[in-house]
């Protein structure tokens, strides 16, 4: 009994020791000092209406041939050898392509032997005519029959020389169509010619800037590849009609004394120096629009800082940016460059206006700001992280 009184007397004093400890335990956890509130996001900004309207009037377009001419055989059948390439420079009267001839050369030879029929039957009917057995009539018939056989012979070896395709003009073979082996109806394109010389852009205008151009307007035309490639350009053609599936009119763009470095296939971009912007309309990068379920739109940054997401109208889009008509307004500022990132009232911090990148230039802007907006740490300073 002695031993079972000390236990419950042990017990007792550990207890009455370990809870004070227990209560200091606690009182230093609340004492903990609370965590630094998150720094906010750095983000690369622009003004709507502050510059970049200029831009929506660049067009993307691809440098071809002002005279293209399809190609094809005038006679169906196999094509059994093909001697050119696409980008092949040909020559006029140089052979392209060839078809099976045993068809046509069989047509020839029937028509061949119904015109030595004819022959012999004209020339015994002339025969007896002039010995007066036959009537005139029957002769005119005979002679009617030699011309039909004459005209069948002509017409089917002349369809045999069509088995063998041949280029009408000098130039390069922009597109190859058809292949060996294959058989292709008569007219059925082969090649596509693009004759030397007549260099001009294959552009699209949108339905909002259609009518703000005229055929005869004077614009800039630079290369993709090569910046310091630029060309004084004429709107030779521009289409009555928009396209029934891109809604686009289709434009070309005629290149006055292009050089060397303008090659086929090349792509290009046109800028018309006196087209005029759209007063209500607002450019934006592509870097701006955020895709927020199917819809475009926005992140605007408000007075105190935080971003809020606002859908936006699209009415056309541009090789480097959107044109907004609603949803937005000029003046407010809006994030253009890591807007993947960003969350519904999320703190952020404003990128100093020199640290934007131009309008022209927004992709590696986008890389940037995105990298240094998953680490804004890795910086001493978060909009000079954002800048680079």
């Amino acid at each position: 009994m002695n031993s079972g009184g000390l236990s419950c007397g042990r017990r007792a004093i550990f207890a009455g020791v370990g809870l004070p400890a227990l209560v200091v335990l606690v009182l230093a956890g609340c004492a903990k000092e609370p965590p630094a509130p998150p720094t906010p996001r750095p983000v690369v900004t622009q003004v709507l209406g502050s510059g970049g309207e200029a831009a929506a009037t660049t067009y993307a377009g691809e440098l071809r041939s002002r005279y293209e001419t399809p190609l094809g055989f005038r006679v169906g059948g196999k094509i059994i050898e093909r001697r050119a390439n696409a980008g092949a420079t040909v020559k006029a009267g140089e052979v392209l392509a060839r078809l099976d001839p045993a068809d046509t050369a069989l047509s020839a030879s029937s028509a061949d032997a119904q015109l030595a029929l004819a022959q012999a039957d004209a020339r015994r009917y002339r025969e007896l005519r002039d010995k007066n057995f036959v009537s005139q009539s029957a002769l005119d018939a005979k002679e009617t029959a030699l011309k039909s056989a004459q005209a069948q012979a002509d017409l089917a070896h002349n369809q045999r020389a069509y088995t063998v395709l041949t280029a009408d003009a000098p130039g390069v073979v922009a597109e190859v169509v058809a292949e060996v082996g294959q058989v292709v109806a008569a007219g059925q394109t082969v090649f596509r010619l693009s004759r030397p010389g007549a260099l001009e852009v294959a552009i699209a205008i949108p339905e909002s800037r259609v009518t703000q151009l005229r055929v005869g307007q004077s614009a800039e035309v630079s290369l993709w590849a090569d910046e310091r490639a630029r060309y004084r350009g004429v709107l030779r053609e521009l289409a009555s009609v928009a396209d029934p599936v891109t809604r686009t009119f289709a434009a070309r763009v005629s290149l006055v004394d292009p050089d060397a470095r303008a090659l086929l296939g090349m792509t290009a971009r046109v800028r018309f120096a006196d087209a005029k912007p759209v007063a209500s309309a607002l450019f934006v990068p592509l870097t701006a629009i955020f895709q927020q379920a199917g819809k475009p739109a926005v992140w605007v940054v408000g007075a105190d800082e935080t971003v809020s997401l606002r859908p936006v109208s699209v009415t056309a889009w541009g090789e480097q940016g959107a044109t907004l008509a609603g949803g937005v307004a000029a003046g407010e500022r809006i994030v253009v460059a890591g807007v993947h990132k960003l969350t519904q009232g999320e703190k952020v911090k404003v990128a100093p206006a020199e640290a934007a990148p131009p309008p022209a230039s927004t992709a590696p802007a986008t890389a940037t700001a995105s990298a240094a907006a998953s680490t804004p740490a890795a910086s001493p300073t978060p909009a000079a992280g954002a800048a680079r």
